[in-house]
């Protein structure tokens, strides 16, 4: 953990248990499969650990893309039905782009794909969503992030790959107020690299890798209670910059122990870009 200002009060913050991965040696995997790939199939030991979460809301301007890992936003959208594939691409997804070249300050965004999740099975399974993640995770790893850009823009991959990329996502209610399994996040400067577990991802036509993260009393977390679909988390799952920046941001959902009985189930949204930048003076980037 670096050197950092520690953000935060115990006002406002919940006690509640966070689900950790424990490093046993043996490579966890993460599987998904079947129509819409919303069945999930996985391995690895893990443990649940109680940590404080702190209610961010109040913090929220001390949140910083490149130092914290993720910023949150206000961030309207003309978005009517998030289930709607053909409207998420044409409506949505630029404005994701938008909202991502202005958070971070990238050149050039380009919006990948998109998951939507929600709490309830039959709406699972009517829908072809998928759950909420429940485990502590980050989802590219040192290999993954270059080569998700290799598989994407194929063409391009060996010049961008030169420059600075990040990968950034973007997560969102889309319909009622998030009062059930909200997202935590970690201050990406209490993350240490012993903390990170690489994990297979196997998808039906391809195989990624994921960090699954290991229990660390320094973790600092946040979450944003009752989530508005006119409100944004934006935050950095992969940076090629080695200059001191955030790089990976930790998160999970919990159970919010202040779940109203009756609340309806989560449903969200998290966009995925690549991010580039611009050449900067004297940074170092990741080898490929």
């Amino acid at each position: 953990m670096s050197e950092t200002t520690v953000i935060g009060s115990e006002a406002g913050a919940v006690s509640a248990g966070l689900h950790y991965t424990i490093d046993t040696g043996v490579k966890p995997v993460n599987e998904t499969f079947g129509p819409g790939n919303i069945r999930r199939r996985q391995s690895g030991e893990t443990e649940e650990r109680a940590v404080t979460i702190h209610d961010g809301r109040p913090l929220k301007d001390e949140f910083d893309l490149e130092v914290t890992g993720f910023e949150f936003v206000e961030h309207k959208t003309q978005v009517r039905d998030f289930f709607d594939a053909d409207e998420l691409k044409r409506v949505y997804y630029p404005e994701v782009e938008a909202l991502v070249k202005k958070v971070s300050g990238a050149a050039r965004v380009v919006v990948f794909d998109h998951t939507l999740r929600s709490g309830d099975e039959a709406e699972r399974e009517a829908k072809l969503v998928r759950e909420p993640v429940l485990y502590v995770h980050n989802d590219y790893t040192e290999w993954s992030g270059p080569q998700r850009v290799r598989e994407l823009l194929p063409d391009e991959a060996d010049e961008l790959l030169q420059g600075r990329f990040a990968i950034i996502q973007v997560w969102r209610a889309i319909n009622h107020p998030i009062q059930s399994n909200p997202l935590a996040i970690a201050d990406a400067r209490s993350l240490a690299p012993k903390d990170l577990i690489r994990a297979e991802r196997r998808y039906p036509h391809r195989v990624g890798e994921t960090y699954r993260i290991g229990y660390n009393p320094d973790h600092r977390w946040f979450y944003f209670p009752r989530m508005r679909r006119d409100e944004a988390l934006v935050f950095k799952v992969f940076e090629s910059a080695k200059d001191g920046r955030a790089r990976f941001t930790a998160h999970s959902s919990f159970n919010d122990p202040n779940t109203p009985e009756g609340a309806p189930p989560r449903q969200s949204i998290e966009a995925r870009t690549l991010a580039f930048f611009a050449p900067e003076a004297g940074t170092a980037h990741v080898s490929i």
